[in-house]
């Protein structure tokens, strides 16, 4: 309920309102119910008790809402609110005359059948105008989006999505378009209307419901999809193909479980690829963060900036967002400062190998939880230069670790690969060797505390993020783009694949279950990525939804498997048995990590071969550390092949 000291001039005007509807309701109930003397015999001690009654009705107004209640958006929980007013007040009435006046009088004073008159005079009055306003509101905008610059518009989705972004319309909050119709998947939805729009068919039938419309000089510019429209069973390719051949923009509205407001955006090529996405607990991700000071490492990056755009969506009362490059710290700061939330961003230029820089800022900020997403993370490159990514990707990782440990955090979330799982890559390798230390620090701090609250440290690995930077759909997209031809590294190559958006809640989620009162011994989380994607299946599929035909218009080239990569990613090594944590969406392994003295000691001895630039030193210490790393199957070591014909 709204404090009073919040409430405003409308909630003033609102609450004068409602006692005037209840004075109303009472005199005219009384009026109806009496004739002539009758009723003026009545009016004096109508007159003396009727201020109490109203006070007690604002009273009771404010304790359902009703005065806080903005008219514009008035819908069926205000209506129930209305009723269980006039309940309550009808009760009072009946109280006052059977209880208090009747048993002085000797009679009844307001009788039975007039607080059933006044009941249903108090829900006219109170609703009359409240609906009137919320129609008249409803047919400006009604008008507003049928005019001129509105493109007609055809939905495609169930009933329920549509449902939504018709009233995102009917709010303002969506402009510029007019549906005229809704293509459903659903058969129930067919011959039904949903406010006022109706149900012209199956998604099958959008040719002709489109070709229909301009027989009848009502061309249709526009097709909007909605959630259900991209599940598999919807075929949303389809949709998407018959639209663009026959010219039309589509657009898209986002899910509701998404966190974002009922908005239109461009369809990407990335919605059409995937499973469903994981059912995420917002409201477990909300108490995990709410008024929480955070630490995001690497906050310009394509996970970075999500993780950031998370924590600001659920409540964080304090973001510091630590990165290397100027122009990304940038960006990031400004999008975050657009976000409108109510956390306070301050962004930081750092590089997590300065490990007094580090320690110096997290100190000074006092972080609750601590999400390290900086890394180098592009697998050629890397296989290049060894000691680069062991400067960042260990040595780093171990200054993020130990300094969100002297800072008093009370987590810190490592965001791994699922290529550190018997790695054959320097990626793999050097995002192994992190999160044994982040382990190993997380054993050492559970037997220190015996038990007691302290400092949790987790890795969360995952697989391929769609559209983040480096990733393989942006490359075939400009590849496409520039008439081919699509290179894929070998024809069984498979990989995991999941939107930058889920990846980086199932990591949040991953955090709230670290940090559950009872967590499982478990420091190492894995996100269920479902079924692994093959790349030219993956390739093919993006031609055909930008209307081209693979092997015809766009060719595929094999061009061979790179130095680091292998044909098949996998979730767990053999070492590290699986555990049930009940939390959808997420796996979990018991740790499997050497001793503190000995990570120490191989640290030692990587930063003296790196000092030397020793890559046989290098190598020798990392395979030590980490005896399942090996180099790709020769099977992988495919040579480059013909182009794909189909």
């Amino acid at each position: 309920m709204m404090r009073l000291q919040n409430l405003t001039k409308r909630n003033a005007l609102i609450a004068t309102h409602d006692a005037l509807a209840t004075g109303a309701a009472i005199f005219v109930s009384f009026y109806l119910r009496f004739e002539g003397n009758a009723f003026y015999d009545r009016v004096p001690l109508l007159l003396r008790m009727l201020p109490y009654f109203i006070v007690f009705s604002v009273v009771v107004c404010y304790a359902f809402k009703l005065t806080t209640t903005k008219w514009r958006f008035i819908s069926l929980p205000d209506a129930l609110n209305i009723l269980k007013v006039a309940t309550v007040l009808t009760l009072g009435l009946l109280v006052l005359d059977y209880v208090i006046v009747s048993p002085n009088k000797g009679t009844f004073f307001a009788g039975r059948i007039t607080v059933v008159l006044y009941f249903f005079l108090q829900v006219f009055f109170l609703s009359a105008l409240r609906f009137a306003y919320r129609y008249f509101r409803y047919t400006r905008v009604r008008l507003h989006a049928k005019s001129e610059d509105a493109s007609a518009t055809l939905m495609v989705g169930r009933a329920a999505d549509a449902e939504i972004l018709l009233r995102g319309i009917e709010s303002g909050a969506v402009k510029r378009i007019w549906p005229v119709g809704l293509l459903s998947p659903s058969p129930a939805d067919r011959g039904q209307t949903i406010r006022n729009i109706p149900v012209l068919g199956g998604i099958d039938d959008i040719e002709d419901v489109i070709g229909d419309f301009a027989r009848r000089n009502k061309p249709i510019m526009r097709v909007v999809m909605t959630p259900s429209a991209f599940e598999p069973e919807a075929h949303p390719e389809a949709v998407l193909m018959r639209a663009r051949r026959l010219g039309l923009i589509v657009s898209r509205l986002p899910s509701l479980e998404s966190g974002e407001t009922p908005r239109l955006t461009n369809v990407a090529v990335e919605d059409l690829l995937l499973r469903p996405s994981e059912k995420i607990d917002y409201g477990r991700l909300e108490a995990l963060v709410k008024n929480k000071a955070v630490i995001v490492t690497g906050g310009g990056g394509s996970i970075g900036s999500e993780i950031c755009d998370r924590v600001v969506t659920f409540g964080a009362a304090r973001l510091l967002v630590i990165e290397n490059s100027e122009p990304a710290l940038y960006a990031v700061t400004e999008t975050l400062a657009a976000h409108g939330g109510s956390a306070v961003i301050e962004g930081r230029i750092a590089d997590i190998r300065d490990r007094e820089r580090i320690q110096r800022l997290m100190i000074e900020f006092k972080p609750d939880i601590v999400f390290h997403a900086a890394a180098l993370k592009h697998v050629p490159i890397l296989e290049r230069d060894w000691s680069e990514g062991v400067k960042t990707n260990i040595f780093g990782s171990v200054n993020v670790a130990d300094g969100a440990l002297a800072a008093g955090a009370t987590a810190m979330v490592m965001i791994s690969t699922d290529k550190a799982i018997e790695p054959v890559s320097m990626l793999g390798l050097t995002k192994r060797f992190a999160e044994m230390y982040c382990q190993a620090l997380d054993h050492d701090l559970a037997a220190q505390h015996g038990g007691k609250p302290r400092m949790r440290l987790i890795s969360v690995r995952f697989g391929n993020v769609l559209a983040s930077n480096g990733s393989v759909v942006p490359k075939f997209k400009a590849q496409i783009e520039a008439g081919g031809p699509v290179t894929v590294t070998h024809p069984d190559m498979v990989r995991y694949f999941m939107t930058i958006r889920e990846a980086c809640d199932l990591v949040l989620t991953a955090a709230t279950h670290a940090l559950s009162p009872s967590p499982a011994d478990v420091s190492v989380y894995v996100l269920n990525m479902g079924q692994p994607v093959k790349i030219v299946d993956l390739a093919e599929r993006m031609i055909r939804l930008s209307g081209l035909q693979p092997g015809h218009d766009i060719d595929i080239v094999f061009s061979g498997v790179r130095p680091g990569e292998r044909l098949n990613e996998i979730l767990f090594a053999a070492e590290e048995p699986a555990v049930e944590i009940g939390v959808a969406g997420i796996m979990a392994a018991k740790p499997n990590e050497p001793p503190m003295a000995a990570l120490r000691n191989w640290l030692a001895a990587l930063d003296q071969a790196i000092a030397r630039d020793d890559r046989t030193s290098i190598r020798a210490v990392l395979k030590d550390a980490v005896p399942e790393f090996g180099s790709p199957a020769p099977a992988q070591a495919t040579a480059p092949g013909p182009a794909l014909q189909s």
